[in-house]
């Protein structure tokens, strides 16, 4: 057991297990031992490898796309520009040199960045200082005004729950402690959970044993951005992987060196995620008042945006030692069997704006 480990089984043997929310908050964000306080994760020497990091054009076409939506919102000055979990600050930075065709939009935006990780921030900071970004440790602290907000595989992380059904209710699935009361293991609640009135409408008859995960940060964050965006006017853009319709399964997993851990294991020293639920997310922000796009599977939407023509405009140039690696990168994006069609493109927009670009009408296809 590792340092993490010992404290949550303290934790555990004084107040009771965990939920699967309580575990992966400590597990990637205590103060102390969490993953994204401790270290940057990404890249070849790090655990696991965003698009931003795959090619400079996934962050070009994003920032392109903001000035498209600052144009159809009518182009207001100023507008907040506002990313979710900017990492290493790549995508941003990429999509602030793209910016340099929309001088009107780049004059207008001021920079927000929501983060909470110490080392990551650090690394947004050399990347992004001449932009002048505000950093925030919630979009609670966003400023008021029109809003354009991005984030690519930011609601993976938020923290989910597992309910398993039994013959007659759901149960919630904890983190406790094994038959020797020393590791950690998962069991189930033998109370009915309230929390099941989070249960998708159409999964709330599944069969016995099924396990339905739900993620209450994400619905909350999502009506939130309904509301704002029905008030204040704006649109957010999420990228990620996941999942439309709601479906029930376990995708809780754990990601260290690129490879596949144990969940429980060793807490603080691996990633830890799970698939969207899109439907989900939909249904909280269009419950609180705005307009959903897509979700649209990620090689289509970059497609729409433009990608094989900024491909073959940096190929122009490349030198041949950077062919491969523009060409590698750009199929690594768009192909079906790996991001193309298991990351999708989901839009929260102010009812009264057209379709972002890229997007269609709610519900993939």
């Amino acid at each position: 057991m590792n340092q993490l480990s010992r404290l949550l089984a303290r934790r555990i043997r004084a107040t009771g297990p965990l939920t699967i929310a309580d575990f992966m908050t400590e597990a990637l964000l205590h103060p102390r031992f969490g993953y994204y306080t401790t270290r940057d994760p990404l890249g070849a020497r790090g655990d696991f490898t965003t698009a931003p990091e795959v090619s400079q054009i996934f962050g070009e076409l994003i920032g392109l796309w903001c000035a498209d939506a600052w144009q159809r919102m009518g182009r207001p000055a100023p507008v907040i520009l506002a990313e979710l979990g900017p990492g290493r600050g790549t995508l941003m930075a990429d999509a602030l040199r793209a910016l340099k065709i929309a001088p009107e939009f780049r004059r207008a935006l001021s920079l927000h960045l929501v983060e909470t990780s110490p080392v990551l921030r650090a690394a947004q900071r050399a990347a992004l200082g001449p932009a002048s970004p505000a950093w925030h440790d919630s979009i609670a602290t966003l400023p008021d005004g029109p809003l354009i907000l991005i984030a690519n595989e930011f609601l993976d992380a938020l923290p989910i729950r597992q309910l398993l059904r039994g013959e007659t209710s759901w149960h919630e699935r904890l983190v406790a402690l094994d038959a020797d009361g020393e590791r950690l293991a998962f069991a189930a609640d033998a109370a009915p959970s309230a929390a099941a009135a989070l249960v998708p409408p159409g999964l709330r008859a599944a069969a016995p044993g099924s396990l339905c995960e739900i993620r209450p940060a994400a619905l909350s964050l999502a009506a939130g951005l309904g509301a704002r965006l029905m008030r204040q006017g704006g649109v957010a853009l999420f990228i990620d992987y996941g999942y439309w319709p709601s479906a029930c399964g376990d995708t809780l997993q754990a990601l260290a060196g690129h490879r596949r851990r144990a969940v429980l294991d060793n807490p603080g020293a691996a990633d830890l995620t799970a698939h969207v639920d899109f439907a989900t997310l939909a249904a909280a922000a269009r419950a609180a008042g705005a307009r959903v796009w897509g979700p649209v599977p990620q090689g289509r939407f970059l497609a729409a945006l433009g990608l094989a023509e900024r491909a073959a405009a940096l190929l122009a140039r490349a030198r041949p030692e950077q062919v491969a690696a523009i060409e590698s990168g750009c199929q690594r994006l768009i192909d079906p069997a790996e991001m193309g069609t298991l990351f999708k493109a989901l839009a929260l927009a102010d009812p009264a704006l057209p379709a972002p670009a890229g997007m269609a009408e709610e519900g993939i296809s």
